[in-house]
């Protein structure tokens, strides 16, 4: 029996408080771990107790197959759409479909609620159809909503709940983020504002070697062995590269693209599902970011770097990130640049989910310098650097500009502050916390402000409210007046 875990229960009324407003396009916001083909399913299940119809529809085979075994195992009754499919059942109330069977079926009658799933892959028979049939509801179905297009289609947006609330409750492991030897892409050529394909290929070969050289590092030196592992490549020739030097060092990687047949596409990513799997890794392009739920996955590797896909970059990441038993984290080697290119955005999203629909969809980044991509990684151990003078990972402090001379023996007094200052911290986000939920703020306002004083999210910190500090409310009183006075000079 279904049953929902209580913020897809929110989720849920959200959707139809927003039907009952008005809204008959509606977009629902999931990132990985939410659940949100759990979510479709009771919607589906709950329209076919009033007497109505639904669909959903996807944009590959084997998404309508999962679906449909989904459905299954909670016995729910329901047709698909594929007339030699052994459910092909077209009187029931529930059907699912891919993309391409529907635009092939035009006038098919709509039915009463359309669920779009992967809804940020716009295909324009879906969006003709949905234009066609105004009377039709619609809830479109993403992790990614950053698309061109999505703002003019869909009226209102429901966020089922943000990652980080994910991995406070265990549904998602947290991410241990190393910034590895980057792909350089100066000067590289641009189509569309996104590096082409063969720059991206030919430059991230010339990195081939340090690629292999850094996972087997770090997959002996934090795990002790080798450890299932997925590799974000750069193109075709490249994940071919990679998995020849791979194999070279002694480690099993299959690369897969779309040069190979699906039957040895499905057959190895069912292999490398095992627990007792042979391969050590997967390499492919994005082949890995849709339908690919291998839970035991624990080391991701990014070596296609994006210029403006944030989307790619999100989806990627949602890749490792499952939960499993024993996996206490996720391990992330960035070779591409692109955790720290887009790591306001990644901050924002992360505590925040998504709201709203940006009118024009993603835009280049522009590259950080040299000195901010030395300052986001820790000098010893090239960890991501979350603050403060100290990596929380191997304890290497960063000296401070100072005409002080540090004394050896000062070395415990200046741990002991560094978590003072963590300490210090957590209560401040907590009680900013406090203090927009007193004031009825949006949830991202302690987010922004905490990053205001410190010029770093506060990843990491629960958000558990506090009552606020006299000093805190001082400070949220001055960043008013400050905001007023330059609102007026602005004037």
């Amino acid at each position: 029996m279904l049953e929902l875990r209580e913020h897809q229960q929110s989720a849920l009324q959200q959707l139809r408080e927003g039907f009952e407003a008005g809204h008959t396009r509606q977009l629902l916001y999931a990132p990985t771990g939410a659940g949100k083909t759990e979510c479709a399913i009771a919607i589906m299940h709950e329209t076919a107790m009033q007497y109505k119809c639904s669909a959903m529809v996807m944009d590959r085979i084997v998404l309508v197959e999962q679906t449909s075994l989904r459905l299954g195992k909670y016995q729910i009754d329901h047709g698909v759409m594929q007339s030699t499919h052994w459910r092909y059942r077209p009187s029931e109330r529930i059907q699912i479909c891919s993309i391409q069977t529907l635009a092939k079926r035009k006038k098919m009658e709509a039915p009463d609620l359309l669920l779009y799933d992967e809804t940020h892959v716009l295909h324009k028979s879906i969006i003709d159809y949905i234009k066609d049939n105004p009377q039709m509801k619609v809830i479109g179905l993403t992790a990614t909503p950053f698309t061109k297009g999505l703002a003019g289609l869909y009226t209102n947006v429901v966020s089922a709940i943000p990652t980080e609330k994910l991995v406070e409750k265990g549904l998602l492991c947290p991410l241990k983020v190393y910034i590895a030897k980057e792909i350089d892409m100066t000067g590289a050529k641009k189509v569309a504002g996104e590096w082409s394909a063969d720059e991206v290929t030919s430059r991230g070969m010339k990195i081939t070697g340090d690629i292999v050289t850094e996972w087997v590092k770090k997959t002996h030196d934090i795990f002790g062995e080798p450890k299932k592992t997925v590799v974000f490549c750069s193109g075709v020739d490249h994940g071919r590269d990679l998995e020849k030097q791979f194999k070279l060092a002694g480690y099993n990687f299959v690369s897969i693209s779309y040069k190979e047949d699906d039957e040895f596409k499905r057959m190895t990513i069912e292999d490398f599902s095992k627990p007792d799997t042979t391969i050590h890794g997967l390499i492919a392009t994005d082949i890995l970011t849709k339908g690919f739920d291998v839970s035991d996955v624990r080391i991701g590797v990014s070596a296609r770097p994006f210029s403006k896909s944030f989307s790619s970059h999100v989806q990627q990441l949602g890749r490792v990130l499952r939960p499993h038993e024993g996996k206490d984290f996720a391990l992330w080697l960035d070779h591409a640049g692109n955790y720290v290119r887009f790591r306001g955005d990644w901050d924002d999203v992360y505590s925040n989910g998504v709201s709203t629909l940006p009118e024009g969809g993603e835009k280049p980044k522009q590259e950080p310098s040299e000195k901010e991509k030395k300052e986001s990684k820790c000098p010893k151990c090239s960890v991501l650097w979350v603050g403060g003078d100290t990596c929380m990972s191997c304890g290497y402090t960063r000296p401070r500009m100072s005409m002080v001379e540090s004394v050896p023996g000062e070395l415990k007094e200046l741990e002991a502050a560094n978590k003072k200052l963590r300490i210090n911290n957590q209560e401040f986000y907590s009680q900013l916390i406090y203090y927009a939920q007193a004031k009825g703020y949006k949830t991202g306002w302690a987010f922004h402000k905490y990053k205001e004083k410190f010029n770093a999210a506060p990843n990491g910190l629960s958000s558990s409210p506090q009552h606020p500090s006299p000093e805190t409310l001082n400070w949220i009183k001055s960043r008013t007046i400050a905001f007023a006075k330059s609102k007026a000079r602005a004037a």
